[in-house]
């Protein structure tokens, strides 16, 4: 019988072999390339996660929020001092200065704030520069141990899906372009800030709420606040809470409580934190009906009008995302140039969202209707700008996103919109649009939030 001989070849990095004859193969195999410094690897991993310990996202909105707030500060003081000025009488100048001496004890501590803050960050800044330099050195000479290039084309794939995501927002037309015979407001482009972000003077007893100023204010009132928390199971609110500046707001000074009831909850109190201010008086939604109330919040009255009888109320179509639901969000009031609407759902629609103009008469009356074909579930937040109606949804906890229209004027809804807001805290559970100043004034988690509206 001849003898059978078998020659196995082995790639590089093995070195082969040693054969044998017979019924029996023995291959020796050797690694020709050095050992993978795993020890190195984990020394990166370790590093960078130290590295992202340290340098959160709430630290790197430290510096925006201390600037915009002494920006916002400075402003209200020199608006302060010239009131000063002009004020007649030693009570009323003794209280205004007494405020203004707060401001400038508030100014000087964030001040301090910004200096130990900005002094934080030159030293962060100078660490993670070398961090990140040795940690790049690291993985160059890491990816050298990379023989099948798994790395290359995992970046091939990434920049592929980078491309494709470019053109697909290319692929998506702009925003509805508001005609300048209505507001004289371009397209809506972008959404910028925080421009103000604070918590309240109950710190953060109460993560649901609203607040803002009046949208037609009376002569003289242009300038104050109002906030509403709701301090029953985060559903029920029983008065409003009022503050002559937004320096007096944030710094809690001087508030003025005006009661809807005595008790907390009961007929006509709040229910839900979708709430406005429109010419002194506060438009919610009634506590367990599917009524819209006006309270005057000077004669304390309130009249009420009645939804169709089939209208979500009690939590039925509430707004939400992923499963989790805004408690008691069933109606939704908004304001934009031309006065009050209130967003909200029927049966009969099949729980999709309504536009119904409030008529803000005493009592108040239900104006034009719409309908749409949005879910109200699938949305978080809605607000109007120049009698187009604007939904967001939840993207992830730091982003929240615009992606739906409906223009009342040419009925015409869209569902491709991609306009970002980042978001300082996780949930937003108020959102309205000021068209005095263009902002959007925001509740989120107890923060107290504004956000600019960019048009081109």
């Amino acid at each position: 019988m001849s003898q059978s001989y078998i020659l196995i070849l082995i790639v590089i990095p093995f070195s082969f072999f040693q054969l044998t004859t017979g019924k029996e193969c023995v291959c020796d195999l050797k690694n020709v390339d050095p050992l993978f410094p795993k020890d190195e690897l984990r020394n990166v991993e370790t590093t960078a996660l130290k590295c992202i310990r340290s340098i959160t996202l709430e630290k790197m909105t430290d510096l925006d929020r201390l600037v915009l707030g002494l920006q916002q500060r400075i402003k209200q003081l020199e608006d302060n001092v010239v009131k000063l000025e002009k004020e007649n009488g030693n009570l009323y100048a003794a209280v205004s200065l007494r405020i203004i001496e707060l401001e400038f004890a508030e100014i000087q501590n964030l001040l301090n704030k910004l200096n130990r803050t900005t002094n934080d960050y030159h030293h962060l800044n100078a660490q993670a520069a070398t961090q990140l330099e040795d940690m790049k050195y690291t993985m160059v000479d890491l990816e050298k141990f990379d023989k099948m290039q798994v790395i290359k084309k995992n970046r091939e794939k990434e920049s592929k899906k980078l491309e494709q995501c470019k053109d697909e927002l290319k692929a998506s037309s702009p925003p509805p372009t508001v005609s300048p015979g209505r507001c004289g407001l371009g397209q809506m482009v972008s959404v910028a800030g925080p421009r103000t972000s604070s918590l309240t003077a109950y710190s953060t007893s109460y993560s649901y709420g609203a607040w803002g100023r009046d949208v037609k204010p009376a002569r003289g009132d242009e300038n104050k606040y109002w906030l509403v928390v709701l301090s029953n199971s985060n559903v029920y609110g029983h008065f409003v809470r009022q503050y002559g500046t937004l320096s007096t707001l944030l710094l809690g000074i001087g508030p003025k409580d005006t009661y809807i009831s005595g008790s907390n909850p009961t007929t006509n109190t709040i229910q839900g934190s979708n709430m406005v201010v429109y010419a002194n008086a506060l438009y919610y939604n009634c506590y367990n009906t599917y009524s819209v109330c006006q309270f005057n919040m000077t004669t304390r009255a309130v009249s009420t009008v009645a939804l169709p009888s089939d209208t979500g109320y009690n939590n039925k179509f509430p707004f939400a995302h992923l499963g989790t639901t805004y408690s008691y969000t069933d109606m939704d009031f908004t304001t934009d140039e031309s006065g009050v609407y209130v967003i909200y759902a029927t049966t009969s629609n099949f729980g999709n969202v309504i536009i119904t103009k409030v008529e803000t008469s005493n009592p108040p009356v239900l104006g034009q209707t719409w309908t749409t074909s949005l879910h109200k579930k699938t949305a978080t937040n809605t607000f109007m700008v120049c009698g187009v109606l604007y939904a967001t949804r939840y993207l992830d906890k730091e982003t929240e996103q615009i992606f739906y229209s409906y223009d009342t004027e040419t009925k015409k809804e869209r569902y491709d919109l991609k306009i970002n807001i980042k978001k300082m805290k996780t949930n937003i559970e108020y959102l309205n649009y000021d068209p005095r100043d263009r902002l959007l004034y925001i509740y989120s988690d107890a923060y107290i939030l504004t956000y600019e509206l960019v048009f081109q």
